[in-house]
């Protein structure tokens, strides 16, 4: 039997991983700049945590991985998103209570959602994500947006933009989504049956139908403009001032509901628009949720904001640009063994250069003398020190500079400041 990787996985290996790594330090470089702090999660939690009453958004109703152990009752859940599994560590842990809210903080993983897979969308997937509890206030919104569009652009990232918009407070959701219903209410039978179950649920969903988007009677729905009470209206627009006055460019996008259902006030994406990214353009979404917390069992009134990214949205957006990435690193050294008896010696010297810092290796095949020099080929390395029984006998290493392509004798105990050297040299050119 074949074992092979279930579909909608992939395996992260090789020059992928490096570049992996990059923008895991890009990301926690920021979030240290920015004051926030990490958190793990469980990967699984108890299903009530994701699946909460009345919820229309696909990921409850149709993407969640859930099971059930032998013998037990206990309905558990692969995580399909970061924000749920923060808030309830947040409230059941206390944090609340810390002095100087906000509480900042930051997560990365895998995320799991049994979806159609694609480019860009798999069962398996990775975020970066951040979530700012404890207080209401258009800065905050703005610092989250803002730290989210600096990590962007500094990986690079110029076919890209912010949309924005604002669902308002509970009043004016209420009266939104009735407004809804009634203009709907002609069209129920040209819905689709996913947007059916949202006019019953959540109407606002229905404005982020991938199906039914295009049709002619969607165009004509009522705005959330429309529907603002003043101190939503205010809220909104001192969002929107902030961001002017830190030239953070953005488009208002009156159809921007996001796809879960707790979401109150700002909400926001950030969207390639390169044409290589096709269908999959979103690469970072967010917004506040002013109930999630209380939910968990939080003190009433308390709201959050956060934001999540996806690492394999990102790697495509990169590439659309023509963006490189950091790939494996040179071999500062690599210890080549011309004689059998001198394996141990050469143990010796590659322990030793990795204790002074130098990224290291060796033969451990018993290769031949050519088929050495082909790894050392392979693996860029910008030395190699030669050992063999000549010598050990006089207590020597032979160093070739690669690059240069020269090479010395040197005694053993010249062999570090020797190296430093070459290094050093090559580093200034």
């Amino acid at each position: 039997m074949a074992y092979q990787i279930p579909r909608g996985t992939q395996d992260v290996y090789g020059d992928q991983s490096y570049k992996w790594q990059q923008l895991e330090r890009i990301f926690r470089e920021f979030c240290y700049l920015y004051n926030y702090d990490e958190i793990r999660t469980p990967i699984f939690e108890h299903t009530n945590v994701f699946k909460r009453e009345n919820d229309s958004s696909d990921m409850v109703n149709k993407e969640m991985y859930t099971f059930q152990l032998e013998n037990s009752s206990t309905s558990l859940t692969l995580r399909p998103e970061g924000t749920a599994g923060v808030i309830r560590s947040f409230v059941e842990n206390k944090m609340y209570a810390n002095p100087d809210l906000p509480v900042k903080l930051y997560y990365m993983g895998p995320m799991h959602r049994h979806e159609r897979p694609q480019k860009g969308r798999l069962r398996i997937f990775n975020q970066f994500g951040v979530e700012c509890l404890g207080n209401k206030s258009p800065y905050t919104d703005v610092e989250c947006i803002t730290l989210a569009f600096s990590i962007l652009k500094a990986l690079g990232l110029n076919d890209i933009k912010v949309t924005i918009n604002t669902l308002g407070d509970d009043e004016s959701r209420a009266s939104y989504r009735a407004a809804l219903k009634e203009y709907f209410k002609p069209h129920l039978d040209d819905l689709c049956s996913d947007c059916k179950r949202r006019y019953e649920q959540n109407p606002l969903r229905i404005l982020d139908c991938k199906i039914d988007h295009d049709k002619e009677f969607m165009k004509n729905a009522p705005s959330m403009k429309d529907y603002l009470n003043e101190g939503s209206k205010e809220y909104f627009e001192t969002v929107l001032s902030l961001l002017d006055e830190l030239n953070i460019p953005y488009e208002i996008d009156d159809n921007l509901v996001r796809g879960l259902d707790y979401y109150t006030h700002t909400v926001f994406e950030i969207v390639s628009i390169n044409k290589e990214m096709g269908a999959q353009s979103t690469v970072l979404a967010g917004g506040r949720y002013d109930g999630l917390i209380s939910y968990f069992g939080g003190p009433d009134g308390m709201s959050g904001i956060g934001w999540a990214l996806g690492i394999e949205r990102i790697l495509l957006a990169l590439e659309a640009e023509g963006i490189a990435l950091e790939t494996k690193p040179a071999l500062d050294a690599y210890v080549m063994c011309l004689d059998s008896e001198a394996r141990s010696k050469a143990l010796q010297i590659v322990t030793e250069l990795r204790a002074y810092g130098y990224r290291s290796d060796m033969d451990m095949l018993q290769r031949s003398f050519k088929a050495q020099f082909k790894a050392v080929d392979r693996a860029k390395a910008k030395v190699a020190i030669l050992i063999g029984n000549t010598e050990v006998e006089n207590n020597q290493v032979t160093i070739k500079d690669l690059k240069k392509k020269e090479q010395t004798t040197v005694d053993m105990e010249d062999m570090i400041e020797t190296l430093d050297h070459i290094l050093m040299e090559e580093h200034d050119h």
